[in-house]
């Protein structure tokens, strides 16, 4: 019988548009590893968890068949693979968190001079894209029968050669549609980075991966989080408190004089807010990024 492994995996993709802020994430968290010369393997040295930098189209396969127990994908990526899960069978995964990260969406454009009045104008047309089985899903979901043109790059030049009519590919500023003649006419998923992991229990290496999901979530709170302290008489608190931005954690301390206002705050603090409090007698206002978080 062989031994469970005592370590935690995470694959991360190797190269492309996630995988410096994958890994600078798990930096974040504490995290330090070491390469090995293929550079296709990171060995923990601050925790018993090592990264695989791999396809990021082969990472749910790799958490399916039990080779790594967590990965972070586009969400593009997971529920493509999980449509295609469902459909064999598989077991598959689960989505852990949003990491926040990598923000784009997977979007219908069809030529500039096409006219498009909604999902029933794409009957009957030929729709290149890299994931099938996410647009095969829009195009049941709104009744439409239309082919289906599988391609592993270079989706947006598929109508200009002729092969496709219009395109179902991943948008993020646009400029690539519009350099291709084309233009987005409807959006079918919003996709960010999302950590994804086993279903199956994790034995002995459950610890670490509860470990590292309470650090992930700290990293993601503290991201856009700011701590304001400012000064203020004890009888312009009330008023002071009230103007904290939403969701502000305050703890109040006494000094001489007054009292100091310490609050954690989860939304930006703005030039507009600082103002506000100053006129309601609030002073020496700091605000401070915040490095850690651990609830």
């Amino acid at each position: 019988m062989t031994k469970p492994r005592d370590r935690l995996r995470i694959a991360v993709q190797k190269s492309g548009r996630l995988s410096e802020a994958s890994q600078d994430l798990l930096s974040r968290c504490g995290l330090k590893f070491r390469q090995s010369r293929d550079k296709l393997f990171c060995f923990g040295e601050t925790l018993p968890i090592d990264l695989l930098l791999v396809r990021d189209d082969d990472i749910p396969g790799l958490i399916a068949q039990g080779v790594c127990e967590m990965g972070i994908v586009g969400r593009n990526v997971a529920d493509e693979r999980r449509i295609e899960a469902q459909q064999s069978g598989d077991p598959g995964f689960a989505e852990l968190r949003e990491l926040g990260f990598g923000r784009c969406r997977l979007s219908i454009a069809v030529p500039n001079e096409d006219a498009f009045e909604g999902p029933a104008s794409l009957a009957g047309l030929r729709i290149a894209t890299s994931y099938p089985n996410l647009l095969g899903d829009y195009l049941k979901r709104n009744g439409v029968s239309a082919e289906i043109v599988v391609l592993n790059g270079s989706v947006e030049i598929a109508p200009r050669l002729g092969t496709a009519d219009a395109i179902c590919d991943l948008v993020s500023s646009g400029a690539t549609l519009i350099a291709n003649q084309l233009r987005e006419v409807a959006s079918i998923l919003d996709s960010q980075a999302v950590l994804i992991g086993s279903p199956a229990p994790l034995d002995e290496r459950a610890e670490y991966a509860e470990l590292l999901l309470r650090r992930i979530d700290g990293v993601i709170r503290v991201r856009e989080s700011k701590l304001l302290i400012l000064n203020a008489s004890e009888t312009d608190l009330a008023d002071v408190l009230a103007l904290l931005p939403r969701g502000a954690t305050p703890n109040v301390l006494a000094r001489q004089g007054g009292v100091t206002v310490q609050a954690l705050c989860h939304e930006a603090v703005t030039w507009t807010h600082l103002e506000a409090l100053k006129k309601r007698g609030a002073s020496q206002l700091m605000v401070l990024p915040v490095e850690s978080l651990l609830s």
